[in-house]
């Protein structure tokens, strides 16, 4: 008996295809919002300074009768940042736009606009990894140094608080002025006394580390009678003088066996033992999160020397190598593979997984995140009081739309969008801000 099944008439099922498009991972944006306004005139280059001048020593002993004191002789800090242009677009065919059931010019918009804050917030962070202050739980003594278990505690944030307490660091919705009288007469009854207003330090913490800290019982009880006053982006709670903020975008490290290399003859180094460092960053924030412990110690012979890295099979990552003559490399090598434009031109940034590349030179000086111990993740909380750091905008983030024909599309069949922004993070004053770096108990995957 003959029988029809509908896989005889699959070429004359329509495909069905939703309306709406799925949604995206949401990140959690914070970091920006913290950072003092500042802008740069145009036709001033692009390089902002700010001057700081030191308070000067409180006198030793009292004055003698007719005798004017010695004087002192006031000094003055600067401190500056240099803006960047950052940008990206997007291109679209005209036959792809006619085409495709989704409006794809809307979609492409909408990722674009994303990615622009995105980026400010992801430099953020790398700029708020050059600050010098820096506590380890547990009281260790370096980041390779933590090991599990050291997971963010409330003495460690308790530490950080007086620690920026006793240099001095101003607190939002602080008393640092000169008249510190308070108002015997508003009995609590004005604006400025709600919990809202109180003096605070700004915290920023993974979602894992705040996992961790909500464990303890003493924090759990003041996150929660803190959650009616929240004044901030993802905001989690108020504890011991500090409000804690929550996001997914703060940087992780993990600590990888080494990577070793071998001498060769296919470059320009000198005789010596070379030592490589190879980091990994992922292809979404491009964060160097997978940091490879330095290498045995690489013998080449020059003055036509090369060292040869066989990169690990790990998708979802580029790949860094950096190398020096010393067991801290402070200088990313040379490499073919590496981007053919851009600043980076010739660098070995970026590389692909599961290939041999040759190192033929020492390039661009740059340091490498610290490695923690293989097998360890460390998170970093950042805790600042206000003054910490400000925002440099030279020019506002701009949107280009290019829709229409010219010289180079003659005939319409390309669609543009893109984005650029002239800005950079000025660090004002480091002594205002710290960095607590931990373990987690929690894991970041499933299982």
């Amino acid at each position: 008996m003959a029988t029809n099944t509908a896989s005889n008439f699959s070429s004359d099922i329509e495909s069905f295809i939703a309306d709406e498009v799925l949604p995206l991972a949401r990140r959690q944006l914070v970091a920006y919002q913290f950072g003092d306004p500042a802008e740069l005139p145009e036709g001033r280059g692009t390089v902002y300074q700010a001057a700081r001048y030191n308070r000067l020593p409180l006198p030793f002993a009292p004055l003698s009768e007719g005798v004017p004191p010695i004087g002192e002789t006031m000094t003055v800090t600067m401190v500056s940042a240099t803006v960047q242009q950052w940008g990206d677009k997007v291109t679209i065919t005209d036959v792809a736009e006619l085409t495709i059931k989704h409006p794809l010019f809307k979609q492409a918009t909408d990722l674009t606009a994303l990615q622009l804050s995105e980026t400010l917030e992801r430099n953020c962070y790398n700029s708020l990894m050059a600050g010098t202050q820096v506590n380890y739980v547990n009281s260790r003594g370096s980041r390779a140094s933590l090991v599990a278990g050291d997971v963010l505690d409330p003495h460690t944030v308790r530490r950080t608080v007086t620690a920026l307490t006793i240099l001095g660091a101003p607190r939002y919705m602080g008393d640092e002025m000169t008249d510190t009288k308070i108002d015997a007469e508003s009995g609590g009854s004005k604006a400025s006394d709600s919990p809202r207003k109180l003096p605070h330090y700004a915290c920023i913490m993974h979602p894992s580390v705040q996992s961790d800290l909500a464990e303890n019982s003493v924090v759990t009880n003041a996150f929660s009678y803190s959650d009616i006053n929240r004044l901030y982006n993802n905001e989690v709670g108020e504890w011991a003088g500090a409000r804690f903020c929550q996001s997914n975008m703060v940087p992780t490290w993990v600590g990888v066996a080494q990577v070793n290399g071998t001498g060769g003859t296919a470059g320009s180094l000198a005789t010596n033992t070379y030592y490589i460092q190879v980091t990994a960053s992922d292809t979404q924030n491009q964060y160097e999160s997978r940091i490879y412990q330095v290498s045995t110690g690489v013998s080449v012979t020059g003055p036509n020397g090369s060292i040869s890295v066989a990169l690990p099979n790990i998708s979802g990552f580029t790949f860094n190598v950096y190398v020096g003559t010393t067991t801290s490399p402070t200088n990313l090598g040379l490499c073919a593979l590496g981007p053919t434009s851009g600043p980076m031109t010739g660098q070995a940034v970026q590389l692909a997984a599961n290939q041999t590349v040759i190192i033929t030179g020492t390039g661009t000086a740059q340091t490498p995140p610290a490695a923690p111990a293989t097998g360890v993740t460390v998170y970093p909380t950042f805790m600042f009081g206000r003054g910490a750091y400000a925002q440099v905008v030279l020019k506002d983030a701009q949107f280009s739309y290019l829709t229409g024909a010219d010289k180079s599309d003659p005939l319409n069949q390309l669609r543009v969008i893109g984005w650029k922004a002239y800005y950079g993070t000025l660090l004002s004053n480091t002594q205002f801000m710290a960095r607590i770096e931990s373990t987690s108990s929690f894991s970041s995957t499933f299982g």
